[in-house]
């Protein structure tokens, strides 16, 4: 400023000088005009001439003078741009980036030495004229160009990014080229390493805060403030939402999600802006494909520099399961505090470090003698008298010191006397191993005790007659033994049979039946003076009897016989009954209670054999009987399970006057059995030890499912008759095994008819009956079985509604010779066909009993006249399968 004013100031005097020079030079010439013209011609004044030279002087100074003041400007000006390029060259030179500058011949006017200092040159690399393409040449060469030619380097250095050279020593270089408009250029060199490493760091610790985001469980999404649009979602977003992080960013609430999830994410966006502290919490429901979704969410306000809002962050998770899980927990926390207030076992929990109670439940309310709320943070002392408090305490800390469970039984003075408690004191150990807690549970076993001990009673003795069971009658033959052993005592076993008792229980009814064996068993025990008296089954006695033997047993047998004989008096009503027994003797019989029991048993069966009311006594020949009938036991098992039962066909035909109008309707199945080394086992033998053994509900299944097969495969759609054992009523679901059965075989219902007999109602009348009206339902056809052979009652009859009725073998055989058994087939036959159900004979074997029926109207019969029980083959035709064969008679 100095200078420039310097430079104004300097100017003006000589400006003044000049025009005074110039005024002075004028006036002599003026003058020297003026005198010329008053001059003589031929003359000149010498003044004039004085004045004229030295008018020529000052011209001449004046223009010496501006001569001068031209030649000081110019080097004013030089100085001054000397300065100003020595400053813009300063300037440049202390730039941090390079700088060159080129014409518009592409001639370097100007390098820095940032520029220089960046690729390692020299000035004296450089040179007068040097274009740009001769410096990059040199770059190249001196490997600091980056592998790049001249038109890449110029190209990329004037895109907006412009280029990155990477140098040997790892720096990197930013170069922007700039083309001006007089046709040079500007080129920029900036060292960018630190800037690149930062970058990279920047990128590295973006990525892996994404990453680490990416793989939160939690959802975790950015949108910003100012729109609301999403700028970041993580995989958890992704997978809760069920759409792409590409697809949320750029996006708002309203255009992703539903109407109700819209309302309630905007409205917690909302606090979260309007919180103090910038967060909010909260839970609330979203629409999630038509699913509604619980979740739970927190929003962070994120602050640039000058704290103001830049984007909203937030956090949430599903917690529809936990929710569930949590409402799940309390509930069966409720539950858990519910069932220990309510357990019938009083529960007291006290604090080990000074004996305080801390919880009570109501049942402890009885021992406690005061409202568990009163008990709690009390002590035992505080309860109880000075007396009990003392064991209660001593009790207590014997239990804490052995950390286990201590069980004992004693009484407690409650409000109803004392009682009997079951109390168990159970340690509870805290995190360092120390008790901490003392579990003490009361039960009051007081009821229970008295149940054991009248439960003792009842194992040992029969609940009806209270006498002695089998477990206590073996009980008593064992000690008898011990006593017995080692000397010449005698006793015997009686094992006495109630005759009757099932007639007595058909016509007056089971709670007769009842009252009868109470009656008997008074009587029994009445006459054996001492001697031991059980119930051993429904019907069967058992006594012990010592003495002289056969001859003290024989006599006490008699006695007990003449003493049922005896006519009973049971709710005004006369009954009578009686006894068959069999006996054995200790040691002749046996040496041990089952061996004696067994005997007496065999000898039992064999006088049930013979007659009623007799005594059997026990022969070393009924021991082969009863092994030959275990041994056919275990025979028919195996004999069940390796098929060899087979079944036999018997025809059954229309009542008609002779053999060839007898058209056969169906065919009865019954089971054979061919030993493999015993031969044909005869039915009548095989048949009652199935019954007997339960093995007739297995062979029962495999007869039915053998029978429907069979039939099922008949070209002609005849009957089937299968009878039903009354064990398979009492043991597992018949009426289930029909109806699958009949499926699996694929037999028409109403092509099978199940025989039964009165044995299944006598047994569980009301649930016979249930059952006999479940397999109605099926569509199968019921016939009653030897009809007049047992009780017979009408009233079975009349209580369920019979397809058929068959008249036993027994009356049928004395046709033509007993005119009592042609009234009782004739009144049946009426009978039935009052009741509307049809008749079949069976055992019909000659052709006058077959005339007989067909006369008397019976509708069908069954017998050898018909046809034997064969195997179906030989019935081919009968069923279809051939043509008709002649059937096999029998006439004899």
């Amino acid at each position: 400023m100095a200078e420039k004013n310097w430079h104004v100031g300097s100017t003006l005097p000589i400006a003044v000088q000049a025009v005074v020079c110039l005024g002075s030079a004028v006036a002599p010439a003026r003058a020297f005009a003026l005198s010329d013209s008053f001059a003589p011609p031929g003359k000149l004044d010498p003044n004039l001439v004085w004045e004229a030279l030295i008018g020529g002087i000052v011209v001449c100074a004046f223009l010496a003078a501006i001569a001068l003041w031209i030649h000081s400007s110019l080097r004013r000006t030089k100085r001054l741009q000397l300065r100003r390029n020595a400053f813009v060259s300063s300037a440049m030179n202390n730039l941090n980036q390079g700088v060159v500058m080129t014409d518009a011949q592409r001639r370097i006017m100007f390098c820095n030495d940032r520029y220089l200092e960046i690729y390692g040159l020299a000035r004296s690399d450089l040179w007068t004229g040097m274009t740009g393409y001769d410096i990059l040449e040199l770059r190249r060469k001196r490997d600091v160009l980056g592998g790049v030619s001249d038109d890449e380097f110029y190209e990329k250095a004037a895109s907006p990014n412009g280029l990155i050279t990477e140098l040997p020593d790892g720096r990197a270089i930013l170069v922007k080229y700039f083309v001006l408009p007089n046709g040079g250029s500007v080129a920029t060199h900036l060292d960018v390493s630190d800037q690149r490493k930062l970058s990279r760091q920047l990128a590295s610790t973006k990525q892996f805060l994404e990453t680490v985001l990416d793989h939160v469980p939690a959802c975790v999404a950015a949108k910003n403030i100012e729109d609301g649009r999403y700028i970041f979602a993580n995989s958890a977003y992704e997978r809760f939402w069920g759409f792409s992080r590409d697809h949320a960013v750029g996006k708002n609430a309203r255009e992703l999600f539903a109407p109700i999830s819209t309302a309630s994410i905007e409205a917690a966006d909302k606090a979260a802006l309007n919180s103090p502290d910038g967060q909010f919490r909260n839970e609330f429901e979203v629409d999630r494909a038509g699913e509604r979704r619980m979740v739970a969410s927190i929003r962070i306000v994120v602050r640039d520099e000058s704290n103001k809002p830049e984007f909203l962050m937030l956090v949430f998770e599903d917690i529809t399961d936990h929710r569930s899980l949590s409402q799940e927990l309390e509930s069966t926390k409720k539950f858990l505090e519910l069932v220990v207030d309510n357990i019938p076992v009083a529960l007291i929990v006290e604090q080990v470090k000074d004996g305080r109670y801390l919880l009570a439940n109501r049942s402890a309310e009885t021992i406690l003698n005061r409202r568990r709320e009163e008990a709690t943070g009390l002590t035992a002392s505080d309860i109880f008298n000075p007396k009990e408090a003392k064991l209660i305490i001593a009790r207590d800390e014997a239990a804490i010191k052995k950390r286990g469970m201590i069980t004992e039984e004693h009484p407690i003075s409650t409000k109803d006397g004392l009682r009997l408690f079951l109390t168990r004191r159970a340690t509870v150990l805290s995190d360092a191993g120390e008790p901490q807690y003392l579990i003490k549970t009361h039960e009051d076993v007081t009821d229970r005790r008295q149940t054991e001990s009248r439960m003792a009673h009842m194992a040992y003795h029969d609940g009806l007659t209270d006498l002695p069971n089998r477990a206590a009658f073996l009980q008593a033959l064992t000690q008898m033994i011990e006593a017995c052993e080692g000397t010449s005592e005698e006793f015997a076993v009686l094992c006495l049979d109630l005759d009757g008792l099932k007639e007595v229980n058909d016509v007056f009814g089971h709670a007769l039946g009842d009252k009868l064996l109470i009656e008997v068993a008074q009587r029994l025990q009445d006459s054996a003076r001492g001697g031991v008296v059980a119930r051993l089954s429904g019907d069967e006695f058992g006594l012990i009897i010592d003495g002289k033997q056969p001859e003290a047993g024989l006599a006490l047998a008699q006695q007990l016989g003449e003493a049922v004989a005896q006519e009973f008096q049971i709710d005004g009503r006369a009954v009578r009954a009686g006894v068959t027994t069999g006996m054995s003797i200790f040691p002749h019989n046996g040496a041990d209670g089952a061996s004696l029991l067994a005997n007496a048993g065999a000898a039992l069966f064999r006088a049930k054999q013979k007659s009623r009311g007799t005594i059997g006594l026990y022969q070393p020949e009924m021991d082969q009987q009863i092994r030959d009938r275990r041994v056919l036991h275990q025979d028919l098992s195996k004999a069940i399970k390796n098929g060899e039962l087979s079944l036999a066909f018997q025809p059954q035909g229309i009542a008609r006057h002779s053999v060839a109008e007898s058209e056969i309707i169906g065919f009865e199945a019954l089971a054979r059995w061919q030993h493999p080394v015993r031969g044909q086992v005869s039915p009548a033998e095989f048949i009652p030890i199935a019954e007997e053994s339960g093995l007739i509900v297995e062979m029962g299944e495999w007869i039915l499912r053998e029978a429907c097969r069979e039939a099922a495969s008949w070209p002609k759609p005849l009957q089937v008759a299968v009878n039903l054992s009354p064990a398979q009523f009492m043991h597992g679901d018949v009426v289930g095994l029909v109806h699958s059965i009949l499926i699996e075989t694929g037999l028409a219902p109403g092509r099978l008819e199940l025989e039964i007999t009165e044995g299944v109602l006598i047994e569980d009348f009301d649930r016979g009956l249930a059952l006999l009206r479940r397999l109605k339902a099926l569509g199968v056809r019921i016939s009653m079985d030897d009809f007049g052979s047992g009780y017979s009652s009408l009233s079975y009859l009349q209580a369920f509604p019979f397809d058929k009725i068959k008249i036993d073998r027994a009356f049928i055989m004395n046709l033509g010779r007993n005119p009592q058994s042609a009234a009782i087939v004739r009144a049946v036959i009426d009978l039935g066909h009052g009741l509307e159900m049809s008749i079949i004979a069976e055992g019909v074997e000659t052709l006058d009993q077959l005339v007989f029926l067909a006369k008397e109207g019976c509708d069908g019969v069954q017998g050898y006249l018909l046809g034997k029980p064969l195997p179906i083959g030989k019935y081919a035709g009968l069923v279809g399968r051939a043509e008709t064969m002649e059937l096999a008679l029998k006439t004899g």
